[in-house]
């Protein structure tokens, strides 16, 4: 039986323009895996911590403080808790609470050809991390904008290069996630 892919949409909640990846991931990837490729395609630099609530359970990154009270993610794999139609949140950076939708929108066997995950498909820019979340990136989208907005020279220097909120590089995207193969 060739194994089993998973195909997810996963959608960053809030924000505007819409920021959406599409990627292909084998089921027995363990949640940690299923996270390092969200952060590849959307963009993000893994340097907060996350978790997923999965039908209520809470998944992460075990605290050594015993604060959070996550099942551990590396012994957790995506078919063991998701299939078709399955809905479920990710959420990135406490702080900011970047918190994404996730729908396994299809799951079928793996094409002997194809080399996975990868990234299929998208939308919109990643924002920047440390933005402040939806309600500040919506600030830095104003600012940025607004050539006469009081924040937009602090807001230009603070980015320090273009930055379109609609662009997203699929072959990027599926190049930095395929190297976690």
């Amino acid at each position: 039986m060739p194994r089993q892919i998973f195909q997810l949409k996963v959608s960053l909640a809030d924000v505007t323009p819409p920021v959406w990846r599409r990627v292909l991931v084998p089921g027995g990837y363990t949640l940690d895996r299923v996270h390092r490729v969200f952060q590849c395609a959307l963009g993000w630099q893994n340097y907060h911590l996350h978790s997923f609530d999965i039908d209520g359970v809470q998944y992460g990154e075990p605290d050594p403080d015993g604060e959070l009270t996550f099942r551990d993610e590396l012994e957790t794999r995506l078919d063991a808790v998701a299939t078709k139609g399955t809905r479920f949140r990710y959420v990135y950076d406490f702080g900011d609470w970047w918190e994404h939708e996730v729908t396994v929108e299809d799951v079928f066997g793996a094409d002997p050809d194809e080399r996975y995950p990868y990234c299929a498909d998208g939308a919109g820019a990643c924002p920047p991390e440390d933005v402040g979340g939806p309600f500040g990136y919506r600030q830095f989208l104003a600012a940025l904008a607004d050539p006469e907005h009081p924040e937009h020279e602090s807001m230009r220097s603070w980015i320090g290069r273009p930055f379109d909120p609609a662009r997203f590089d699929p072959d990027r995207a599926s190049t930095l996630v395929r190297r976690l193969s």
